[in-house]
C-alpha cells in the first residue's frame, strides 16, 4: 500500500524514482519496529540524502510537510517523498506472515543479528585487501587508552593490549569479544539552537558547519557493497558544506560499533587510502595525542554503548573538546571535528563537521 500510495504521487509530480532523495514515514509499517526509513527505503528502491519517521499521531501528515520544507531549506535533499499507511482492518492487527527482507534473503542463510553481519563485512575487507585481525586491534587499543582519562568511560582504570583482543574469543569470526561494543545503560543529550541566541549562553558555540545522510539499504543481502557504505556520501557532503575536507579536521568522532566500522570510516571519510586503514592504524598514533585522534572518550567499544546514546555520546566528546573542557584527554587546540553515525549494517549514514565559532 505504501508503494503504491507513493508510485502514484511521483507520477502525479511528473517525478521519477530518481528524482526522491529524502523521505519521511510513519512509525512501525508492520514488517520491522526499527530502522522503518530504510526499509521502506529498500523496498521502494530509493537511496535518500535525508530520511526520518515522524510520529505526532493525526498531526503527523501537517507535520511530515513542514519537516520536508525545513530540510529543503537546510540543503540536505530536494525533493522528499512523504507516505503514510496503515495495515489494521477496523482497528485489528491481522496475523500476516512477517515479510521483512531480512527474514526473507538474510536468516535462512544463517545470517542473523549484527554480529554476523558485520563478520561479512571483516572477512570481505580482509580477502580483499589483506586487512589483519592486529591491524583492526590497534584502534580498539587506542580508544581504550583515550578512556583511561575519561572517569565516565565503562572502561575507565581496565587497559588493553593488542594481545589482549586477538586472545579475547572469537564471537563470530574474524570478529573477537573486544572488537565487538557491549551494551550499558545510560543517556545523552544536546541542545541546538540559534547562532544569534547561542553568543548569549554559557559557553563559546560550537556550529554545525556541514551535514551529511545518506540510506542505501536495509538488509545485509541488498547491501551495494561490502567494503565501503553510505558514510563516503554522507561525509562527503558535510565536507563540501562545510567548505572542508580530511585534511582539516583536528579529531575524528567516528561511530565504532565493531572494529571494522573504524577501518571502513577512515576509507570512506578519505583520511586514508581506500584498502589501506589496516596498515593506517597501525603507523598513526589515533590516542588524544596524535595528529588526528580517534574516538578521545573511548568510543564507543571503551565508553559504552548505551543503545542510540552510545552515538550520541560522539557529538557530546567533540563538543567538550572543541569547547576545550576535555580535561586530561584535551586536544592542543582544537577547532574542527567529524562525527559519523552509522545505523543497521552500514545501511544508515550521518555525519557531521562541527567547529568552534572563531574558525
Amino acid at each position: 500500500m505504501l508503494a503504491t500510495a507513493a508510485i502514484e504521487a511521483t507520477h502525479d509530480a511528473g517525478l521519477s524514482r530518481g528524482d526522491i532523495d529524502g523521505l519521511l514515514v510513519g512509525p512501525q509499517v508492520g514488517e520491522t519496529p526499527q530502522h522503518v526509513p530504510a526499509t521502506v527505503a529498500e523496498y521502494l528502491g530509493l537511496q535518500p540524502t535525508m530520511a526520518n519517521v515522524v510520529d505526532l499521531g493525526g498531526a503527523t501528515a501537517a507535520g511530515m510537510a513542514w519537516r520536508a520544507a525545513a530540510a529543503i531549506q537546510a540543503g540536505m535533499c530536494q525533493t522528499v517523498l512523504c507516505v503514510l499507511g496503515n495495515i489494521n482492518e477496523r482497528g485489528r492487527v491481522p496475523r500476516s506472515p512477517n515479510r521483512n527482507p531480512i527474514r526473507e534473503f538474510d536468516v535462512p542463510f544463517g545470517a542473523s543479528g549484527a554480529n554476523t553481519s558485520y563478520a561479512f563485512l571483516a572477512q570481505r575487507h580482509m580477502a580483499r585487501y589483506g586487512t589483519t585481525s592486529a591491524q583492526l586491534a590497534t584502534a580498539v587499543v587506542a580508544q581504550r587508552e583515550n578512556a583511561q582519562l575519561n572517569p565516565k568511560a565503562i572502561f575507565h582504570g581496565t587497559p588493553l593490549t593488542v594481545d589482549d583482543v586477538l586472545n579475547s574469543p572469537f564471537v563470530v569470526e574474524p570478529l573477537r569479544l573486544l572488537e565487538i561494543v557491549m551494551p550499558c545503560a545510560g543517556a545523552a543529550a544536546f541542545i541546538v539552537t540559534s547562532p544569534e541566541r547561542a553568543r548569549d549562553l554559557r559557553h563559546r558555540p560550537v556550529m554545525i558547519s556541514g551535514a551529511g545522510e545518506k540510506i542505501t539499504h536495509r538488509a545485509m543481502s541488498q547491501a551495494p557493497s561490502l567494503t565501503s557504505g553510505p558514510l563516503k556520501a554522507a561525509i562527503a557532503s558535510a565536507y563540501r558544506q562545510s567548505g572542508t575536507g580530511p585534511a582539516d579536521m583536528d579529531m575524528l568522532q567516528l561511530y565504532d560499533c565493531y572494529s571494522i566500522v573504524i577501518a571502513l570510516t577512515l576509507e570512506d571519510a578519505g583520511v586514508c587510502p581506500v584498502g589501506e586503514s589496516g596498515p593506517w592504524m597501525v603507523e598513526n598514533d589515533l590516542t588524544w595525542r596524535g595528529p588526528q585522534p580517534l574516538n578521545t572518550h573511548g568510543g564507543q567499544l571503551s565508553f559504552g554503548q548505551a543503545d542510540l546514546a552510545g552515538g550520541m555520546s560522539h557529538i557530546v566528546e567533540a563538543v567538550h573538546q572543541l569547547r576545550h573542557q576535555a580535561g586530561e584527554r584535551q586536544i592542543a587546540d582544537a577547532r574542527t571535528a567529524l562525527v559519523t553515525g552509522n545505523g543497521a549494517t552500514l545501511s544508515e549514514a550521518t555525519a557531521l563537521v562541527l567547529q568552534r565559532e572563531d574558525v
